[in-house]
């Protein structure tokens, strides 16, 4: 074993320091400093190189982490992005935004034995940084080029994956968004503290250069119909993701100032990105001098209230129903949250909206944790006699999403769907019960994590492939 590694008894683990909270709190810059290429190869060096890598196991994408983490400690970056590059679409963006304490992190050997997981987030976003500014990203040389199209129905993780994947084998990729920009919720919906937009667009630039086509603004359904793109491309991938808000049924939810996660997300997205936002401007989606609660536990809740700090909210309150440990967001994202002084109600329920024409009050249970339920997780109940109220000038719903009707929406009866509105698949294949139609990403697994988007995308690329070649194949027998 080369001594540049295993070093995790003698050097402790060390995250890139954060920004001051009082400098941070008052911009979207990402808030970590960058690692020097002497502590990422020093963290790296930690890495126990065991025999079964766990935080490869735990890896949606099965990145090869023990032996990039290797090369970057032996200061071989441009191989060890390389490597990393390999199995990852975008190694720059999960480096930034993988929930590493749920995943590669979370199941690190040495993090078990009480030494410190290796930061490996930390290093993938060094390794990805470096390249970019060494120049070592280039756009995909095509070596043969085929006849073949596909058509790719949403630019986000998913659709840009596959459309990487299926361009480098030398299909004609088009990729059709009904928002301006590319990226789904990398640009509009995770806020700059996390994901700066560059890191975005820098990316489908080079997917563009590449020859991918993106048509932006264009909406299945009303610009063309499903069908009529299928008479146009050899194969079609859906990966819309999941975008319609889950809704809370209770009383006074129609009160005004009530709104869903991804409007004031993406309002605030847009004003960082230099566009004109009405609705920001006016004040109705802004948190400036308000009293913010954010209902919900997720990483989109997260992203609401530390978004509603940058704003000058006048108060920002996270109502969870569950306690502390049993958030399903990242732990390093609320332990950011409530560094920036974001106060967290935990077992808490909201029961009504108060107020005339604006909400102005919540009614809130105490929750208690009964016996697990069919997930395994302790099941909320409702304290009796419990409720008391929280003053709010602003209520935002992080509850999660669902599908929206794509059949309707796409002027498609055919399109089958599951019971809960996901894209029906042959999870062999990952193709619709339309010859020629696959689904990948969120459309298909529910909301989930960019890292299975990712995923999704590359293994839908895959069997597109195959489609496509026995389509040729025999074409080329009835020629």
């Amino acid at each position: 074993m080369s001594q540049k590694m295993l070093k995790f008894v003698k050097i402790g683990q060390q995250t890139p320091p954060k920004r001051e909270i009082s400098i941070r709190k008052n911009n979207f810059n990402e808030i970590y400093d960058e690692f020097i290429q002497e502590k990422a190869g020093e963290q790296a060096s930690r890495c126990s190189q065991c025999g079964v890598p766990f935080c490869q196991v735990h890896c949606p994408l099965s990145n090869n982490i023990p032996d990039w983490l290797k090369l970057t400690a032996e200061g071989r970056i441009k191989e060890a992005y390389e490597l990393a590059q390999s199995t990852n679409n975008m190694p720059e963006v999960c480096g930034r935004i993988c929930p590493q304490d749920r995943l590669c992190e979370g199941n690190c050997v040495i993090e078990q034995s009480g030494h410190g997981t290796v930061t490996i987030g930390a290093v993938e976003k060094y390794i990805t940084d470096t390249a970019w500014e060494e120049g070592w990203v280039n756009s995909i040389k095509v070596k043969n080029e085929k006849n073949q199209s596909v058509g790719i129905i949403g630019a986000g993780p998913a659709g840009l994956a596959a459309g990487e994947q299926l361009r480098k084998l030398g299909y004609q990729i088009t990729i059709y968004d009904r928002y301006d920009r590319a990226g789904g919720l990398l640009i509009y919906g995770i806020p700059n503290f996390k994901l700066e937009k560059f890191v975005v667009e820098r990316r489908t630039k080079i997917l563009k250069e590449s020859g991918i086509n993106i048509i932006q603004n264009f909406e299945v359904g009303k610009d063309s119909t499903l069908e009529e793109l299928r008479r146009k491309h050899d194969a079609i991938l859906i990966a819309t993701g999941v975008y319609k808000a889950r809704e809370v049924d209770l009383p006074g939810k129609d009160l005004g100032n009530i709104f869903p996660a991804m409007d004031f997300l993406t309002a605030s997205n847009r004003k960082g990105l230099g566009d004109k936002v009405e609705l920001f401007d006016n004040g109705t989606l802004n948190a400036e001098g308000k009293d913010v609660v954010v209902v919900g536990g997720g990483d989109t809740a997260m992203d609401c209230v530390r978004t509603s700090v940058r704003q000058n909210a006048k108060s920002v309150k996270c109502l969870y129903r569950r306690d502390k440990e049993n958030m399903p967001g990242s732990t390093r994202e609320v332990l950011n949250a409530q560094e920036e002084g974001v106060e967290f109600v935990w077992l808490s329920s909201p029961k009504a909206f108060i107020g005339k024409n604006k909400v102005e009050s919540l009614i809130v249970d105490k929750i208690k944790l009964g016996e697990p339920d069919d997930s395994g997780r302790r099941k909320p109940e409702i304290k009796k006699n419990s409720e008391f109220k929280i003053k709010a000038d602003m209520v935002i719903k992080a509850l999660g999403f669902d599908p929206e009707n794509l059949p309707k929406l796409f002027g498609s009866r055919d399109l089958q769907i599951t019971k809960w509105g996901t894209l029906k698949v042959d999870f062999e294949t990952m193709e619709t019960n339309l010859s020629g139609v696959f689904a990948a990403g969120d459309i298909v697994r529910g909301a989930s994590l960019v890292v299975w988007a990712i995923r999704d995308g590359r293994d839908a690329a895959e069997m597109i492939k195959k489609f496509l070649q026995r389509k040729e194949h025999k074409n080329s027998k009835v020629a």
